[in-house]
């Protein structure tokens, strides 16, 4: 015979939501400030300055005018990326905002999901913030929190 029986819906607590939305809001904080040091790691070669973008730009210009219609597709296209790589050059990413909220709720988020001290200096969290927040050495890690399964 086959189970003809309403199932139940399963009602969350209030505390539960709550748990619910402070879980969110520190993962949220930490995937901003994390995706912003990952946007303002410094990049490997030569600095580029805005005099020398500014120049390329100028020789680009000058070429323009006598190149042929492929050639000026591919200047077009490379004058664009400089444009855009000036104005990235111009307006620097303010990391004081994110920082602050992710010393807040770095040493809560870690503790419930078990990220230790070298995970977050592997993905580029410097040492004195982890300091800030409360982080040391002796954090647990994935498997010291609780977890026993394998992430997948």
């Amino acid at each position: 015979m086959a189970d003809t029986s309403v199932r139940k819906k399963r009602e969350i607590s209030d505390d539960q939501k709550e748990a619910l939305s402070v879980g969110r809001d520190q993962s949220r904080i930490v995937r901003r400030y994390l995706e912003a040091i990952s946007e303002s790691k410094p990049r490997p070669g030569r600095k580029r300055t805005e005099e020398s973008i500014r120049s390329q730009l100028a020789s680009i210009d000058a070429r323009l005018a006598d190149a042929n219609p492929l050639n000026r597709l591919h200047f077009i296209q490379l004058k664009m990326d400089l444009e855009l790589e000036l104005s990235q050059l111009q307006t620097k990413m303010d990391l004081a905002p994110l920082e602050r909220a992710f010393i807040e709720v770095a040493a809560e988020y870690s503790s419930r999901k078990g990220v230790s001290k070298h995970a977050w200096r592997e993905v580029g969290v410097p040492a004195e913030v982890l300091k800030r927040a409360g982080i040391s050495d002796s954090s647990s890690g994935y498997r010291k929190a609780g977890h026993s399964e394998d992430i997948d």
